[in-house]
């Protein structure tokens, strides 16, 4: 069978909600990666033959294709397409998985697989909250409503839903939280995310550069504390949800580049890692985040792997009870999963976090010189995407 192999992998560090990202347009930051994914390669930018960019919020300044848009706001000459998808959480994962599928096709030989998010600029639920207030209908349509005749389907409700399903409790979520925080924080200090994030100027509210270079996750609580992390007020009443146990609104962008055997051979790159599996399943879209623990286990009975021959996961840590409930169904070893932490310290920007992940997952299967990496992400509408990768 073909192979897809991802040569170069790049991230910006996160940014805060108002902070250091935020005065970037999405697709200007976006334009930053593919640029610096450019640039390590040393490839002719004409030979890239798609850009294929994630994007949940896809209205405001990052509507009208944002794929498209970040091309023409980058170096890369105005030959070179783009396009952009929405599987919710998981889009620039599914960005990476479709790059892959087109050099396996043998239809392309160079893509870049990409997200972007502004959560700044474009506030999350954007282009269903703004058209509903104005009159403008729901996503939720009536036969969605007969079929599904609950509320409006929230991840909130569903990571609650998992707590209870799973025998979690607010203790269990705080403490995987502090963890987090604790890995990112040594990842940090030890320079683990280095290689991996390009420096990105912070830019003044009017869009003014500054020599000023945002090269740390902005989200990191260096100072956290299971107290601290224990007082911040439930979301709900009777929950164990909270702001701190839960992923960070983030700016963002990432990117991958994934070419073809016939690639590796022009372009003269070596790999950094191999495709190995691409799984997507659908799944309950009321208690919605549970997807990656079935996706998961589909993943690994079809590519013929048990969980333990897997070196490093990343699970997204959209609320903690996710990771925590694939843990108890997988049986997977904790120490092996988000070892530089996850989205609860580092943020998670919605489209960009697909290939924000997997980048991380590469850098740190490199780091540690180990072999095989497995990426899940939970999705809106009852989603999952995993990805199996082999360092080369």
């Amino acid at each position: 069978m073909a192979e897809a192999y991802i040569v170069a992998a790049a991230r910006t560090a996160g940014g805060r909600k108002g902070g250091r990202l935020s005065g970037w347009h999405p697709a200007d930051l976006a334009a930053q990666v593919l640029d610096a994914l450019v640039a390590r390669t040393g490839i002719d930018p004409a030979l890239v033959e798609d850009v294929i960019m994630g994007c949940v919020g896809q209205a405001g300044e990052q509507s009208a294709n944002i794929g498209r848009n970040a091309v023409l706001a980058s170096s890369l000459p105005e030959s070179v397409p783009g396009t952009s998808i929405d599987r919710q959480c998981g889009s620039s994962q599914q960005a990476v998985q479709f790059a892959a599928q087109a050099v396996m096709s043998g239809t392309m030989d160079v893509v870049i697989a990409a997200g972007v998010e502004s959560m700044s600029r474009v506030p999350m639920g954007m282009p269903s909250s703004l058209p509903a207030k104005n009159g403008m209908g729901h996503y939720m349509s009536p036969a969605i409503r007969t079929k599904y005749p609950g509320p409006d389907f929230s991840q909130f409700m569903g990571a609650e839903m998992m707590v209870k399903k799973y025998g979690l409790t607010k203790a269990d979520l705080d403490a995987y939280a502090l963890s987090s925080h604790e890995r990112a924080i040594a990842a940090t200090k030890s320079g683990a995310f280095n290689d991996e994030i390009i420096p990105i100027a912070v830019k003044t509210a009017d869009g003014t550069l500054t020599s000023d270079l945002h090269t740390a996750d902005e989200g990191i609580r260096f100072d956290a504390t299971l107290a601290g992390i224990s007082a911040v007020k439930i979301l709900q009443e009777g929950g164990a949800i909270t702001a701190a146990n839960a992923s960070q609104i983030c700016d963002g962008s990432a990117a991958v580049m994934v070419v073809s055997e016939r690639g590796l051979k022009m372009l003269g790159l070596k790999p950094m890692a191999r495709v190995h599996h691409m799984t997507l399943i659908g799944h309950d879209p009321v208690i919605m985040l549970e997807a990656p623990l079935p996706a998961t286990e589909r993943a690994l009975k079809k590519c013929g792997m048990k969980i333990d021959d897997i070196d490093l996961f990343e699970v997204n840590e959209a609320f903690a009870s996710v990771p925590l409930a694939w843990l108890k169904a997988t049986g997977a070893d904790r120490n092996r999963l988000n070892v530089n932490g996850g989205a609860i310290a580092l943020g998670h920007p919605l489209g960009g976090s697909g290939a924000k992940l997997m980048t991380t997952l590469l850098y740190a299967l490199k780091n540690q010189n180990k072999r095989y990496g497995l990426q899940t992400m939970c999705e809106g509408g009852g989603l999952a995407n995993v990805t199996i990768v082999e360092r080369l």
